[in-house]
């Protein structure tokens, strides 16, 4: 948006002062990882955990601070406990073996949601969004009300899975997030809050602020289901999740070759060690139909994935083929979940029936 640059934004920021140093928060070092774009502001604030309740209150105050700046049609501001500084000598609790280690936070449960189911994976590419967006429009197709959480923040692509590419959610009376919706789905995504091709370059603790306040700032409604599309990996943004909402259980998806499956069995002991419930291993890119013949054809190898989750005695939920029709219809933001009597859309049917029966099991 024209008028709305770095400047102006910092301009505003400028007018919120720090409670320690009576500073304002910018001369005071506290704003980071401040950037405008296309209308689109995100920064963290820096604090320590003594005094995050306070600073809560500053972060909401320079959150619509922005929000005011003309121009700007989306803020993220998060808190982020990083310091540059060597961190302190952890005092001794008597906790977990005498190691001055809390434990860690209790998940919550999300108001107005029934279950909030989560789908993985070890490692990028293969194609756990697209899983994560057609579970969610197969789901609403069997009546069920669902919301698609997009919290992959590295790469969120729920806008394009959706068509919902340049559309920009709204604020509540209650200043709360009002999820974008189509083919049936509520969706949040940090996509809509960054312009397209923008990388979110934070730290660690900028994008676990930035998750937590996905989940605590967004209204859904009433939910039968929230599926989130979890960022892939095992690493601290992963279990922030896990700890910060109670999860009904979690999906992991695969494809059959072996090195990929090396990263399923660290998603599934993730999970094992958080207590979340593993509702079982899909497998997808599972083989090719030649368009000519007819012929399969198991580009990536086969039954790899039913065969680590019989190893690790988790559910196996079925294969997704690798179809053209899929990606096309990624594509074009009309996913195939949208008509359950195509091919592909009774695979993601079936999915979502075989998800749903382990949720009612566990």
């Amino acid at each position: 948006m024209t008028g709305t640059d770095i400047h102006t934004v910092s301009k505003a920021l400028g007018k919120i002062k720090d409670p320690q140093s009576g500073k304002n928060i910018l001369e005071a070092g506290l704003v980071q990882g401040l950037t405008v774009k296309d209308g689109r502001v995100g920064f963290a604030i820096q604090t320590n955990r003594e005094m995050a309740e306070q600073m809560e209150q500053v972060r909401a105050k320079a959150e619509k601070a922005a929000r005011k700046v003309k121009g700007v049609v989306a803020v993220t501001a998060v808190l982020t406990a990083h310091s540059d500084q060597p961190a302190e000598e952890p005092k001794k609790t008597g906790k977990i073996g005498g190691h001055g280690v809390p434990p860690p936070p209790k998940p919550k449960a999300l108001p107005g949601v029934d279950a909030v189911i989560a789908v993985a994976s070890g490692k990028g590419g293969v194609g756990k969004s697209t899983i994560a967006a057609n579970l969610a429009v197969a789901l609403a197709k069997k009546g069920k009300r669902v919301g698609l959480m997009d919290a992959d923040i590295y790469g969120p692509s729920a806008p394009i899975l959706l068509g919902l590419q340049g559309q920009k959610p709204k604020l509540s009376p209650e200043e709360k997030i009002i999820p974008l919706e189509n083919h049936g789905v509520k969706t949040l995504s940090m996509g809509f809050m960054v312009g397209d091709g923008q990388a979110v370059i934070w730290r660690g603790p900028m994008i676990i602020g930035a998750l937590q306040q996905m989940f605590a700032d967004t209204d859904w409604g009433g939910l039968d289901v929230l599926i989130v599309d979890m960022p892939p990996g095992t690493g601290d943004a992963q279990l922030t999740l896990v700890q910060t909402v109670n999860l009904a259980g979690a999906v992991i998806a695969a494809t059959p070759q072996e090195v990929a499956l090396a990263d399923v069995r660290r998603g599934v002991h993730m999970f094992n060690k958080a207590n979340v419930p593993i509702l079982g291993v899909v497998e997808n890119m599972a083989g090719f139909i030649h368009p000519a013949t007819g012929e399969r054809i198991d580009i990536f190898g086969a039954g790899g994935a039913k065969r680590t989750a019989d190893e690790l005695d988790v559910p196996y939920l079925g294969e997704i083929p690798l179809d053209p029709a899929l990606r096309e219809a990624s594509d074009n933001g009309t996913p195939p979940a949208t008509d359950p009597n195509s091919p592909l859309g009774k695979v993601f049917a079936d999915l979502a029936d075989n998800v749903m029966a382990q949720v009612r099991q566990n």
